[in-house]
């Protein structure tokens, strides 16, 4: 039995920079600049050693269900989303020293303090990987 793709698979197959994260029926991004952190070594780095993170830029770790902020320098907003591409969790400003978990997840999300509130994001909204102009928008 095959499994059907993830939602971000569109992100292996294409260079992050033509790419935006947007929630499904929705015709503004969530974040028009993807980061990816698909394996071990990015995955581990991930945002440390940087002082912010701007607020139109998403760092995308995955596969994973947990996440923790020791030795970061700003807080983030982390938004867990399943396979599917279901917000499951989103915990807003989480800081330093922190870990943060969601049973089942297959991603995170990593994104500025206060970008998943400016993006009216909710547990339950579906979020897809896109070119930025394509289809699946609500004019």
């Amino acid at each position: 039995m095959s499994r059907r793709p993830h939602f971000l698979a569109p992100l292996l197959q294409r260079a992050a920079g033509d790419l935006a994260l947007y929630v499904e029926g929705r015709s503004e991004p969530v974040a028009r600049t993807l980061e990816s952190a698909f394996d071990s070594a990015t995955r581990n780095r991930g945002l440390l050693g940087r002082d912010a993170l701007a607020p139109d830029v998403a760092f995308v770790i995955a596969p994973t269900s947990a996440v923790h902020t020791f030795g970061m320098r700003f807080p983030i907003d982390l938004v867990f989303a399943a396979r599917d591409g279901r917000v499951m969790k989103i915990r807003a400003a989480v800081p330093a020293r922190r870990i943060a978990v969601a049973l089942g997840a297959f991603a995170v999300i990593e994104m500025a303090a206060g970008a998943a509130d400016r993006a009216a994001l909710r547990p339950g909204d579906r979020l897809v990987v896109r070119p930025p102009d394509s289809g699946d928008s609500v004019r």
